[in-house]
């Protein structure tokens, strides 16, 4: 099966429809499936709820299609630096479901390993608990009280990875890995792009971080700009 495409919008040829559910992997700016997002922002898909950590920065990344008001709900575990995601979301443009980010990733591994929901601690007391069922489960303390959570599956998954085989077999390089895993196989339909495909047989099986049977679809989305949220620097030392 032939997973290597020319570019983005042939990968994502017949997956995108409006009111899908996309995972997307990424936090931040780091690990983004930047040519993907591009590609859907190009194809004009709307109403679309995506699960994903945050929706980057204002104009990059998810932030995108924020912009272009192609995104009706949001699954994330925060804001951050996007003002455009805070105006949508406080003036209520936006649906918003926020979920921890342990929880979050958990989610999404539970979809794509076939578990409908689990249990757990974090958020029990708090809004996060709101309208979800709440069972006692005996813990080292004591009776502790855990919450429903369900697990997360999407029509399309899209992520970025570092070097992948012509089957699909990926390596995520170092904090770029972050959510980019879970997310890959909580979607019926994973697409990657990568930044350099190698012969099958080239990787080391002991370090390839997603098995190839997840990914369907593949693009080399090489060269990137390194795009960098928060520059911080200081006053130079005289020596």
């Amino acid at each position: 099966m032939k997973k290597l495409y020319s570019d983005a919008a042939a990968a994502l040829d017949g997956l995108l429809f409006d009111g899908m559910t996309i995972c997307a992997g990424g936090f931040g700016l780091c690990g983004i499936p930047e040519r993907l997002i591009d590609a859907i922002q190009a194809a004009g898909t709307k109403e679309l709820t995506i699960a994903s950590n945050n929706a980057g920065v204002d104009g990059e990344g998810l932030g995108k299609l924020l912009r272009t008001r192609q995104v009706r709900k949001m699954i994330s575990s925060y804001v951050g630096e996007n003002k455009e995601f805070e105006r949508q979301y406080l003036s209520g443009e936006l649906e918003v479901e926020f979920c921890p980010q342990g929880t979050l990733a958990e989610r999404c591994r539970a979809g794509g390993a076939g578990i409908p929901g689990f249990y757990t601690k974090t958020g029990v007391g708090t809004l996060v608990a709101e309208g979800k069922e709440v069972k006692t489960f005996d813990g080292p303390n004591g009776p502790e009280d855990y919450i429903l959570e369900h697990g997360i599956r999407a029509d399309v998954s899209i992520i970025k990875g570092w070097k992948a085989d012509e089957s699909g077999n990926l390596i995520f390089r170092k904090t770029a890995r972050n959510f980019n895993q879970p997310m890959a196989t909580a979607g019926k339909v994973c697409v990657a792009e990568v930044e350099e495909v190698v012969p099958v047989g080239t990787l080391d099986p002991d370090h390839i971080h997603l098995p190839g049977i997840y990914v369907k679809r593949m693009i080399v989305g090489a060269p990137y700009d390194k795009k960098i949220e928060f520059r911080m620097t200081r006053p130079r030392v005289a020596a």
